[in-house]
C-alpha cells in the first residue's frame, strides 16, 4: 500500500508517517522499484498501533524505545511488558483526571439548566401577570 493510502486510511499526514520512518517508530517500509514505499500488512498493524498509543497520550520517546525493543526480539519481551504497564497507570490516572473534569462539567451545566428554567419561569409568570391587567 502507498504511503497516500495508508495516510488517507488512518487519517494522518505523509509527512508524520515519514516522521514515525525517520525516528525508528516503523522500520525502513520496504519501496518498489520506483522507491516508493510500499506498507504490508505488518506496517500497517504497526501505524495502528502507534497511532492507538499516541491517540491515548503516550510520547513518542516512550513509543520509539518499545518499539527498539520489539526490533531486538523476544529476549525484550519483559521490558516491553513494563513499558506498557507504566503506560497504562499514567493513562488510567489520566482517565480519572478528566472523569473529574467532566463530572465538574455536567454539574456546571446542570447548575445552569436549573438557572435557565427558573427564569423561565419567572419570564412566564410576569407575562401571565401582565396579560391578566
Amino acid at each position: 500500500m502507498k504511503i497516500a493510502e495508508v495516510s488517507e486510511q488512518f487519517g494522518m499526514s505523509v509527512d508524520t508517517l515519514r516522521y514515525y520512518e525517520r525516528v525508528g517508530l516503523i522500520p525502513p517500509v520496504h519501496r518498489n522499484q520506483g522507491g516508493i514505499r510500499d506498507y504490508d500488512e505488518l506496517d500497517l498493524r504497526r501505524v495502528d498501533f502507534i497511532k492507538c498509543m499516541r491517540g491515548a497520550g503516550l510520547p513518542v520517546e516512550v513509543l520509539i524505545e518499545y518499539m527498539g525493543l520489539v526490533q531486538q526480539g523476544d529476549k525484550t519481551i519483559e521490558a516491553r511488558k513494563e513499558i506498557l504497564i507504566e503506560q497504562r497507570n499514567l493513562v488510567a490516572a489520566r482517565m480519572e483526571e478528566m472523569q473529574k473534569t467532566l463530572d465538574r462539567l455536567n454539574y456546571k451545566i446542570e447548575v445552569y439548566e436549573k438557572a435557565l428554567l427558573k427564569k423561565e419561569k419567572e419570564m412566564l409568570q410576569i407575562e401571565e401577570l401582565m396579560g391578566e391587567g
